[in-house]
């Protein structure tokens, strides 16, 4: 199909080659805004699935392994692992003393009611907490915090740090820091690494993790006493399981997120009221830590953890923080780290906010592309029925000569085989071939067939729809036929196009174009998206009586129809589509004729597909912009402004526009979700077109064995239209403007045998 001619342009100097290809070379700004747009929401949904650390499964890396390494001091201490000096040091929790630590929040609802429940029984808690759920949930952090609790680092995805390269472990950390700067203007000095328990779970490959961290000055909190609340075994067990051997203090573990918590929210006040009745006291981990050391010890503890500051996390002098002894651990954050911290929740707000909105449009866009599928098979087939019962007639048989134009520039490759195709037509016919100031001897080789009823009329390059203008202003007849230079007609597709016109409603009619050099993949993947456009789209808006569009390689209109509505118009780049609403516009009617066939050659590389379909994309939004009021007309102008305007800004604009969303969406979901049921609901989707893509190949009486093609069209020419559509828009909205180009033609498409219906 082609739309090529050139609009005449300024002299000026021809560039030389080297200018062309730097020309080419530079990226467009629309291109660029495009580009951009893409990487923004590829970003923002790697950054949400990063934060909901749903990369593969929750679950420990490694199984029991040696502890030959690990010093028996260590496997023997107390829970509090420090490094003083480059030495492992540990500390226990002192006797009739509980520190009560809760991991893997914070968590919007079960966190929350901890804090209640710590607050109503004047206890503090100390927090271990995961780096993407701060960023999440900054708020519950800030009033944790603000409440006397202290907190300490659970790594930013809860991953198991054994196998973990030293860059992996360094990043966790840091940007758990950042995301705890952000949300409460600190940092801390306390780490637990997630799946740990006691000390003597400490092995080979957990241990230089905790060296490594123990040197960034770090002390790792392990337990003495585990709730096992995350079996949800039931509060007496829970309360059991949670309470030390008599007398001795603990650091007692249990879990303020990760799962239903109802259990332990019931169970904790129980347990504090318990613990006290026994005599003992609640603090934190630093707390714990000082009074271990003793009255006298707390100046010298104050400056070991002012050089224990871990890297990045610097103590500053005046740090009110340390003002509360049971919050000892924690740093003010340093100006760089706070608003570093406060990006990454800003991006993470962005990320919490963007990709659920994206997730709830595109289920939209998901059912509404179903219900496209469906009610095309339906209109399709009662299409199909209707137009091919013995019984169906548009009316009298049409059979009055009709006039072909073939506007022409620079077709030298094809015109021959147009012109022949079209001499062997079995219904009479004129040609008025316009030759659109070609330079290549298009004209003379029109003449030099010395074909009957063919005429020549040379003009100036002035674009095509000037050329069809000046076409039908030549035309002898009622009803003219417009074709494309580089298509051939089969020779009863003239007959055939025209019957419709026995029904004296009927203004115009569209052809079923077929793509003739479908022998390459690219010719292929048009082959079957053409298939399925005229086979599907076009008899659903046939029977909606809404047709959008009737393709430049074949149309037939009536002449003075043409006329009344200002002839072919050059406001857009898409002349067929604004003719075409039009004729709806002047209350005619259009139809489609699926057994009139032309043979095109269709674009043969990547670069000429962009630049026809973005032209095609483009001027289809124009069309339907310069005729938007027909949606407050009345009569057949306002059933397409009502009907087919909303179908094809529905289906040809803002769903394609949002279905390369659908793909990415699908990756995002295969690599953070569930790959399985991802996949599985990818090829599910596929199967939908597949069907359909069947059922058009049928109608159209097409070989099967190109939808071998399909899945691949899907993953590669599917998102190269994407694209094109994308920078369609791009280009409406910032006021772009294109020109008419001319494709590079081979002069593939032959004369096709009598009866050709398959290839």
């Amino acid at each position: 199909m082609n739309r090529n001619q050139v609009r005449p342009q300024r002299r000026h100097a021809t560039p030389s080659r080297i200018e062309r290809v730097r020309r080419q070379a530079v990226p467009k700004p629309r291109v660029i805004i495009a580009l951009l747009l893409l990487l923004g929401l590829v970003s923002v949904m790697l950054l949400d699935g990063y934060l909901r650390a749903e990369v593969g499964n929750d679950q420990r890396v490694r199984s029991d392994a040696s502890a030959s390494e690990v010093p028996d001091s260590v496997l023997d201490g107390g829970p509090f692992l420090s490094f003083q000096g480059g030495t492992a040091r540990t500390r226990s929790v002192p006797d009739k003393t509980i520190v009560l630590t809760f991991d893997d929040g914070p968590d919007p609802e079960w966190t929350q009611k901890v804090l209640d429940i710590l607050d109503d029984n004047d206890v503090p808690g100390t927090f271990f907490l995961v780096g993407s759920m701060i960023s999440r949930y900054p708020d519950v952090v800030r009033r944790m915090v603000d409440d006397g609790n202290e907190v300490g680092v659970h790594t930013f995805t809860h991953v198991d740090l054994s196998y973990q390269s030293a860059a992996r472990v360094t990043r966790e950390i840091a940007q758990t820091q950042l995301a705890l700067a952000g949300a409460a203007g600190i940092t801390t000095t306390l780490f637990r690494a997630p799946y740990s328990s006691t000390n003597d779970a400490i092995d080979n490959y957990s241990w230089p993790v905790y060296k490594k961290l123990g040197a960034m000055g770090y002390t790792s909190v392990f337990v003495d006493t585990d709730s096992e609340d995350w079996q949800q075994p039931g509060v007496s067990k829970i309360i059991k399981w949670a309470t030390p051997k008599s007398g001795k203090g603990a650091s007692v573990l249990f879990h303020d997120a990760g799962g239903n918590r109802a259990q332990t929210l019931e169970a904790l006040p129980q347990y504090i009221k318990k613990m006290k009745a026994k005599g003992y006291t609640f603090t934190t981990v630093s707390g714990a830590q000082q009074q271990a050391q003793g009255q006298q010890a707390q100046g010298q503890q104050a400056q070991e953890q002012q050089a224990q500051a871990p890297q990045g996390t610097p103590a500053t002098a005046g740090d009110t923080r340390q003002s509360n002894p049971e919050q000892a651990a924690h740093r003010t954050a340093d100006t760089a780290t706070l608003w570093e911290g406060r990006a990454l929740l800003g991006a993470v707000a962005v990320a919490e906010w963007t990709v659920p909105g994206l997730a709830a449009v595109l289920a939209v866009v998901g059912v509404a592309v179903l219900g496209r599928f469906a009610m095309m098979l339906v209109l399709a087939r009662r299409h199909y029925r209707q137009r091919n019962r013995r019984s169906f007639s548009w009316g009298p048989s049409v059979t009055a000569p009709v006039s072909v134009i073939v506007p022409a520039y620079n077709e030298k490759e094809c015109i021959a085989n147009t012109l022949n195709s079209l001499a062997a037509s079995t219904h009479p016919i004129e040609i008025v071939v316009v030759d659109d100031g070609s330079t290549d001897g298009t004209a003379e080789i029109a003449e030099s067939l010395g074909l009957p009823n063919v005429r020549v009329i040379r003009q100036p390059n002035a674009g095509k729809p000037a050329a069809l203008n000046n076409g039908v202003r030549h035309a002898r007849h009622d009803i003219v036929v417009m074709m494309d230079g580089d298509t051939v007609f089969e020779p009863d597709t003239v007959q055939r196009l025209v019957q419709p016109f026995g029904d004296p409603g009927v203004g115009a009619v569209a052809g079923n174009a077929k793509v003739d050099n479908r022998s390459t993949v690219i010719g292929a993947w048009q082959h079957i998206e053409y298939v399925m456009g005229f086979n599907l789209d076009r008899r659903m808006y046939d029977l909606l009586r809404c047709m959008p569009t009737i393709p430049g390689a074949i149309g037939a209109f009536r002449r003075d129809a043409v006329l009344a509505v200002g002839g072919m118009s050059e406001d857009t780049l898409a002349e067929d589509t604004d003719i075409t609403i039009a004729l709806h516009r002047a209350g005619w009617r259009v139809v489609y004729a699926e057994h009139a066939r032309a043979w095109t050659e269709a674009p043969a590389s990547l670069g000429q597909l962009w630049r026809q379909r973005y032209r095609w994309s483009y001027g289809t939004m124009q069309a339907l912009w310069k005729h938007r009021k027909s949606v407050t007309d009345q009569g057949p102008s306002g059933r397409f402004g009502r009907v087919g305007m909303p179908l094809v800004v529905l289906f040809q604009i803002v769903t394609p526009v949002f279905a390369p969303l659908i793909d990415v969406f699908t990756v995002y979901a295969m690599i953070f979700v569930d790959f399985k049921a991802s996949l599985l609901a990818w090829l599910a989707v596929l199967l939908v077109q597949l069907v359909c893509a069947a059922y058009a190949f049928r109608l159209d009486r097409e070989r099967y064995r190109y939808l071998l093609m399909l899945p691949l069209q899907q993953i590669a020419y599917r998102q190269l239209m994407y694209l094109v559509l994308i920078h369609s828009c791009v280009t409406a909205a910032t006021g772009g403007r294109l020109r008419w180009q001319k494709l590079k033609r081979t002069g593939e498409v032959g004369s096709p045998a009598p009866g050709t219906g398959v290839r």
